[in-house]
């Protein structure tokens, strides 16, 4: 049998559809915003469509020149060579010196912050062998992480065809480097690098307004546009976004600070469940007792706008009675919360403790009273039982 049970929940409720509608439109061809802890989408536009990622692509690049150093690969004070390739590599510049040797770190922030494409190579084949080889990491990596419409041919964002990403991929990068890397972090941020005594400032306009951003980085091809992902968090709330394809440096200021003012300010994360919430008591048969409580194992948040008002109708679904013995932590079912104009969202549901089954006598005596009066008979007392 399939047991329902509905909890009477009422929440304010954040959709996609309303969120699009509240921040109008934006100048930006690809558009993507959301909410960094509950990863519900405040703003699309274009999201999924394949697009030049230029120098956001360092983003990646830093993501996998991280994961080596959590790996003990590679050391901040560890230096690499430069190569001619590095050295004669147009565009965004550190200006490493040919033949010198280069700290790592000192390659991260020419990278991150100045947008070195000599710095980025630098790294690649230090850490790669070649360029090529580190590529094919950034592509596995990639794919790991979710970014299943992006391809890459160079560590740096140099413009080729065959090379892109999506502003949905972006933020998914964003999310992940913050969350798997929060202290390495900390080089997007920084305004500027000065190195071999030239000083070079971060190109991230977010980090020049009072609006909270930490990150994370800039990229500007002639066929893509001036894009951006952004981060910044207010109240304890980080919020990520990416933007792509505008006009100018100008309107790539206007665009972010607007778009990310809106996404800080007009929204809240709510909490629905806490992990330990009971959401049903399942019935059970041929137990000590005649219940088990139901209980989700996790916390759900949900992100709603300031000045909305929307239902949230949650449900637990399991089948039963459950028959004992019952080991406590067993999923039975789910708990479905609908949220109007989204996708529901399903958490498991679980027993909350252990239901051991009754002694021989009793047991055999509800087996009989089952065959007599139906399966559905209401289990007999634990009171009433016997080891």
């Amino acid at each position: 049998m399939r047991f329902l049970s509905f909890l009477a929940l009422s929440f304010l409720l954040i959709s996609p559809a309303m969120a699009q509608s509240t921040a109008m439109d934006t100048v930006a061809k690809q558009a993507y915003i959301v909410d960094f802890e509950t990863g519900q989408v405040l703003f699309a536009k274009n999201e999924n469509e394949r697009m030049p990622t230029s120098s956001m692509s360092k983003t990646l690049t830093g993501y996998v020149v991280f994961q080596a150093l959590k790996d003990g690969k590679i050391t901040l004070d560890q230096e690499f060579p430069v190569s001619e390739k590095a050295w004669r590599m147009q565009g965004s510049k550190m200006f490493v010196p040919l033949g010198g040797m280069v700290k790592v770190e000192d390659l991260i922030r020419g990278m991150l912050i100045q947008s070195g494409n000599d710095a980025t190579i630098v790294l690649a084949e230090g850490i790669g062998g070649t360029e090529d080889q580190f590529v094919e990491a950034m592509n596995r990596k990639a794919q790991e992480l979710g970014m299943k419409d992006s391809h890459f041919m160079n560590a740096s964002g140099w413009p080729d065809p065959n090379h892109y990403s999506t502003a949905h991929d972006l933020a998914i990068l964003g999310r992940a480097l913050i969350h798997d890397f929060p202290d390495q972090y900390r080089y997007d941020s920084e305004k500027d690098f000065t190195y071999n005594n030239i000083k070079q400032g971060n190109r991230n306009p977010l980090l020049y307004v009072n609006i909270g951003a930490d990150g994370i980085k800039t990229g500007h091809t002639d066929d893509g546009g001036y894009g951006l992902m952004g981060s910044a968090v207010r109240d304890g709330r980080r919020v990520i976004m990416v933007l792509n394809g505008m006009a100018s440096m100008e309107e790539r200021t206007q665009e972010s600070v607007r778009l990310m003012e809106w996404a800080l300010a007009s929204f809240k994360n709510t909490a629905i469940f806490t992990a330990g919430t009971k959401v049903a008591d399942a019935p059970v048969v041929m137990g000590m007792e005649r219940s088990v409580p139901l209980v989700v194992d996790q916390d759900l948040k949900i992100t709603m706008p300031k000045m909305a008002d929307a239902s949230v109708k949650a449900q637990a679904i399991f089948k039963g009675p459950l028959e004992a013995p019952v080991k406590a932590g067993t999923q039975v079912g789910v708990v479905r919360v609908e949220l109007p104009n989204m996708q529901p969202i399903e958490l498991p549901v679980k027993t909350a403790k252990d239901i051991p089954a009754l002694g021989f006598f009793p047991a055999l005596m509800e087996k009989a009273s089952r065959l007599i009066f139906g399966e559905n008979i209401t289990p007999a007392p634990a009171a009433a039982t016997t080891p």
